[in-house]
């Protein structure tokens, strides 16, 4: 258990007292995981407004009625547990609360809770507990309480129960019964079944009570329903203490299922002992802050923001498994159902890709297990190639509702799945910057040039040359969720013509690098030299709505002419826009969800001038109201590249709050997953000036008044950078096997050879020469 008075509030979260109120939230943000379970942050006892839920990446419950929408399975909770003390039950609600304190620790990934009650009798109890799901082992979750019993005897009874939640069944292994000794490792081996009777996974509960030496224990094991119950009683004297701890195995099954693997697997844990588990999942976190921590010097809150983000990055992700990848709320709360969406490519990946590219292919390959769903929504919307879903579950199918209902009860139909297909782009998007950054061949050529050969087929049936003599992708909806079925949206038709050219840059590529492999492709995929010449064609026919004269892009066509409303006549807002004027009249003005025509000048950053990316961010910026969660870490990216900085810092503050502060007010739902990505990028990419990583490690870095330094990690081609940026100075310090190229925007280049640090000094005219330290 961590002493409390230690910790540093730049590496921890402290929740203290009890508001039930803010229960969901407090669940949501205090989550632990390690990709392959999540589980909330809830208390062990529960409370009134307590959800506690465990889910398992990948394992989605599928209604049986029509209409139903696939959603992430809630596993049964494997930490709740009641308390009875000489008969009463240990709760907040009863006597009197001395204290009371959860501490997430980030730096080591655990759940810490502190609890002294005072019962209705003066009785004083003392609650200690640790939660950690470990990521050295990611089958293994860990549970450990120690109870104290002050100022009495102590008659106790501890019930610990796993309750099934809707569409889920448990069974016992036909022969199994119980041999083991209370004081002794206790397994409960079990299968989680979903309602079509195959095993989705295989899990074992192991407890284990340790009270003071020479007292009595008895344990009881029983199925009430639909609850399982595990009971210990205990018998101990003034100031005993007694330890309960619980081993979670957890396997998933895929395919055919040979037999029980999670019991032995939780008898290993539990011989070893929980010291042992604790201390594998610390040292592997311990590798993974040190290729991943952004280190701000001078801003504490912002310092903690950052930790969180990456503390949950790091949580969702499972580099073991390619069939799953990360929900928009990973896996810590139940909001869009563990959908998947564009923000696992374009807000998250960049994260995985520069600090754990074995979580970034992981989250990749999951889009080659889901390419034939996607290429049977692009045969029954009558095109080629893969249309991707713009939410997908398991299989990659669409399960973007058809219809919401609003708070006024009315019906509006959703349009997403059909029209937001920009989504395809963002994936092959996606891939190539992995590549690009990686270096990972295998990847390319056994995953990800089919996935782009296939967008691009898509693309290039997807819209239509006309008379104009330009390509036009009509009836689309952009990133910019309030204007619906519009016609070449600049950010779809944009990242379309990067993906058709891309394509045809990789088909140039395979062919003259891997003949062999482009000619097995060309052969399964029927790809032809004429078609994937077309593709480039196609690119530079892209209808874009760019003005030479004003150097803008049009958002869409007819975008300019839609009403004009200045947003700060509409402060302070108390709601979102669309609620406050109403979705008619938001689509009929000029007022965006967010960031569209800027997201793309962001992710295609070096095909605009800088004119080109000021004039727009000039124009955009005061039109976007922030309805999303995704907009402003992207606002705080942009502002900080082109040196608006006090525009930045409040871009990133709200960006930094979006759950901490709760300033969506949905944080209850799960974290914001995606905007924890763009905090990352506006950090890492924004103010250190981290751009792109082709031929060279690029930098433009731009710090905030208040900061003294910001330094981060970067893994490149098999290249361990440290990156270390203050107001007049860059320091590098590289590892790897060969130097490698480190570019200062507008300054010197540089060779940086393994193991050694260099220095380049801001002077009056720009950078000086980099010398070595």
């Amino acid at each position: 258990m961590g002493n409390y008075a230690e910790i540093d509030p730049r590496w921890a979260l402290v929740e203290d007292g009890f508001i039930v109120a803010r229960e969901h939230e407090v669940e949501s943000l205090f989550a632990v995981g390690n990709g392959a379970t999540g589980t909330r942050g809830s208390l062990e006892e529960g409370s009134d407004l307590s959800a506690p839920a465990t889910f398992l990446a990948g394992i989605f419950f599928h209604p049986e009625s029509a209409g139903a929408i696939p959603e992430l399975l809630t596993f049964p909770n494997w930490t709740a547990m009641q308390v009875r003390l000489n008969g009463s039950m240990l709760t907040m609600k009863a006597g009197e609360v001395l204290e009371h304190r959860r501490v997430l620790d980030l730096k080591h990934a655990i759940l810490n809770r502190e609890w002294r009650q005072s019962d209705p009798n003066g009785r004083i109890t003392r609650f200690r507990s640790l939660r950690l799901a470990s990521l050295a082992d990611r089958r293994l979750l860990l549970q450990q309480v120690f109870l104290t019993a002050e100022n009495y005897c102590l008659s106790l009874e501890i019930e610990s129960s796993i309750e099934l939640g809707p569409g889920i069944h448990i069974q016992f292994p036909p022969d199994w019964e119980d041999t083991t000794r209370a004081g002794a490792v206790s397994p409960l081996p079990l299968a989680l079944l979903l309602p079509d009777g195959k095993i989705a996974a295989e899990f074992c509960i192991a407890s284990q009570v340790l009270p003071t030496e020479g007292h009595r224990v008895e344990r009881r094991v029983e199925m009430i329903e639909r609850r399982l119950v595990e009971s210990f009683r205990i018998q101990a004297g003034a100031g005993a203490q007694c330890e309960f701890r619980r081993f979670v195995s957890v396997f998933r099954i895929r395919g055919d299922h040979n037999g029980p693997r999670a019991s032995d697997h939780v008898r290993t844990a539990g011989t070893a002992g929980i010291s042992s588990a604790v201390s594998a999942h610390k040292t592997a976190w311990q590798a993974r802050w040190e290729s991943a921590d952004v280190q701000v010097d001078g801003d504490e809150v912002l310092q903690r923001a950052l930790r969180f983000a990456v503390y949950h990055l790091i949580s969702a992700a499972n580099p073991e498994d390619g069939h799953v990848s990360i929900g928009a709320r990973a896996l810590t709360g139940h909001s869009y159902k563990g959908h998947v969406f564009w923000d696992t490519e374009i807000y998250m990946l960049p994260f995985f890709i520069a600090t754990h590219p074995a979580s970034a292919r992981a989250l990749l390959e999951y889009r080659y297990y889901t390419l034939p769903a996607a290429r049977e929504k692009a045969r029954r919307a009558g095109y080629l190639g893969a249309m991707y879903a713009w939410e997908s579950a398991d299989t990659g199918e669409e399960v973007t509702p058809e219809v919401a209902i609003t708070p006024m009860g009315e019906i509006i139909p959703i349009r997403n799945g059909e029209m937001e297909v920009h989504i395809t782009a963002d994936i092959a998007y996606g891939i190539w910057r992995y590549w690009e950054a990686t270096g990972d061949d295998s990847y390319l050529l056994n995953f990800g040039a089919e996935i782009v050969f296939e967008a691009a087929r898509f693309w290039a049936s997807r819209g239509s040359m006309e008379a104009d003599g330009l390509y036009h992708i009509r009836h689309v909806i952009g990133p910019d969720e309030y204007h619906e079925d519009v016609d070449d949206n600049a950010f779809t038709n944009l990242m379309a013509a990067w993906n058709l050219r891309h394509a045809a840059r990789i088909a140039h590529l395979l062919e003259t690098r891997w003949g062999n492999r482009w000619l097995q492709l060309a052969d399964r995929l029927h790809l032809t030299h004429s078609e994937v010449s077309l593709w480039p064609e196609l690119a530079s026919a892209m209808a874009t709505n760019f003005n030479a004269e004003n150097l803008l892009f049009e958002q869409f066509t007819g975008y300019f002419n839609k009403e004009p409303v200045d947003l700060k006549q509409l402060e302070p807002r108390s709601a979102a826009v669309d609620v406050i004027l109403g979705p008619k009249r938001v689509q009929e003005s000029n007022i965006l969800k967010q960031p569209d025509v800027l997201m793309a000048v962001y992710l295609l950053w070096d095909e605009f001038s800088p004119e080109v990316r000021e004039a727009n961010f000039l124009y955009y910026e005061p039109k976007t109201a922030h309805g999303s969660s995704l907009g402003p870490s992207i606002h705080a990216l942009l502002a900080a590249r082109l040196g608006k900085m006090e525009l930045a810092q409040r871009y990133l503050k709200q960006s930094a709050e979006i759950d901490l502060a709760n300033n969506m007010g949905n944080a209850a739902g799960g974290v914001h997953a995606a905007a924890i990505g763009g905090l990352w990028q506006a950090a890492v990419f924004g103010f250190g000036g981290l751009q792109g990583c082709s031929d060279a490690v690029k930098l433009s870095p731009n710090l905030l008044s208040h900061w003294r330094r910001l330094s981060f990690p970067l893994q490149w081609r098999n290249h361990h950078l440290r990156l270390s940026v203050e107001h007049d100075s860059v320091q590098v310090k590289a590892a790897g096997p060969d130097p490698i190229q480190v570019q200062l925007v507008n300054g010197p280049a540089l060779s940086a050879h393994p193991d050694r640090s260099y220095i380049a000094v801001r002077e009056q005219n720009g950078w000086g020469n980099w010398r070595e330290t």
